[in-house]
């Protein structure tokens, strides 16, 4: 037990220092250059170029949206103009147009049938508490007849509404235009930019649409050409209504001119996953517009909205060149390199035929009594070298040439 202890404590009290084995094999040396070049490129290609790592990065960008349609249509018969189908009216970054609308008109609270059919009250009975209904179900069937089937009542806003009904959606939506006005800042840099040139007049705003190739700086975009770019059909979209995604991207060089810093718009669908879903596709919401009659009475309009809505959505980033980061990515890249000669010990140790002898030569083993005994037969003297291992002129490194290993 006391030879273990004290063999446990002579370990831990060690040093290990480096030895150099020169290997002149064009194998090794060959993959080993190969790794290195390998991780240069990366780090070189990649870390610096691409990844511009030695920047400083500001992802906290503050942002501002103002919104505007512009355009009217038909629905119904009748000339609909921005304020009867844009929801809310505030000009935020998230806004609906409404394509078409179910209207149910002077409904006043009482009691009414529901479209639901029914045999006996019993059968209303097991709708209690549902949200399928237009109001409160009452257990009460409706029926003409006995020998008819009823309707289940509800107490509520009556008539009841019956979204079934069939109306044809406005596609003049295809010509509307949408004005976005976007201030952005980076508060690291305090570096403030707007999605249009300062030198744009009004003039020429007003007559200017969109194009990702020929006007990428134009704010104003014609709805038809925005649901293109993501591959919709108006007509579809129309009818059910959608939700539609215009993403603002902010990716600035501050290394180069400000005028370079510029966004890149991109355009998609976010309802995407339940657009052929048979529940909850599209998007459609309700909403009412109240009224008073001369005794008092309260009344109103119900109206069941289908809409597109869109959602102005704003990212970016911003970096500069700082000390900090170039150091740390360039020590790590210097360090990486060092992964070749891993690499190649792996495989001197491990799948080489002289692997024996290589780690003959790598690892050694020093005591000090070894130490004094071979000062004292010859001061100075390399006693540590075995026959037929030469050493080399710098640093007093091993050379194993090709004749010294077993292959």
């Amino acid at each position: 037990m006391g030879f273990f202890v004290w063999g446990c404590i002579t370990d831990f009290f060690t040093y290990e220092t480096t030895k150099s084995v020169v290997v002149k094999s064009w194998c090794v040396g060959i993959i080993n250059r190969l790794v290195q070049l390998l991780i240069i490129s990366y780090f070189v290609g990649w870390v610096f170029i691409h990844e511009k790592a030695y920047q400083v990065t500001d992802t906290g960008i503050e942002s501002s949206l103002m919104t505007k349609v512009k355009g009217f249509g038909y629905h119904q018969d009748q000339v609909m103009d921005v304020a009867d189908y844009v929801l809310p009216p505030q000009g935020a970054g998230v806004f609906c147009i409404m394509t078409k609308l179910i209207i149910t008109e002077n409904q006043v609270r009482g009691r009414c049938a529901e479209k639901f059919n029914c045999s006996t009250d019993e059968d209303c009975h097991k709708e209690f508490g549902s949200v399928r209904y237009n109001g409160i179900i009452t257990g009460v069937c409706l029926k003409p007849s006995n020998d008819s089937m009823g309707q289940c009542e509800i107490e509520g806003w009556c008539p009841a509404e019956d979204d079934s009904v069939e109306s044809t959606p406005m596609l003049d939506v295809n010509n509307f235009t949408i004005f976005i006005k976007n201030s952005i800042r980076f508060p690291l840099f305090n570096v403030t930019r707007g999605n249009f040139p300062n030198t744009m007049t009004s003039a020429q705003i007003k007559k200017c649409i969109y194009h990702p190739d020929t006007n990428p700086f134009c704010p104003i975009f014609r709805v038809g050409d925005v649901l293109r770019y993501t591959g919709q059909n108006v007509s579809a979209l129309a009818r059910k209504g959608g939700e539609i995604g215009i993403n603002i991207q902010w990716k600035c060089n501050l290394d180069l001119n400000i005028e370079y810093c510029v966004p890149r718009y991109s355009f998609t669908r976010l309802d995407t996953p339940f657009a052929k879903n048979d529940v909850s596709s599209g998007y459609n919401f309700r909403f009412a517009k109240y009224f008073k009659t001369e005794n008092g009475t309260d009344f109103r309009t119900l109206h069941k909205a289908f809409a597109i809505r869109f959602d102005v959505m704003v990212t970016g980033s911003a970096g500069k060149f700082d000390t900090i980061p170039t150091l740390i990515n360039l020590v790590a890249a210097f360090t990486s390199v060092g992964l070749g000669t891993v690499l190649c010990d792996i495989i001197l140790l491990n799948f080489l035929k002289g692997a024996d002898q290589y780690k003959a030569k790598k690892f050694e083993e020093v005591s000090e009594a070894q130490i004094e005994a071979s000062v004292a037969q010859s001061p100075g003297s390399q006693l540590s070298l075995k026959p037929g291992i030469k050493s080399s002129c710098d640093s007093g490194a091993l050379s194993l040439g090709t004749a010294d290993q077993v292959i």
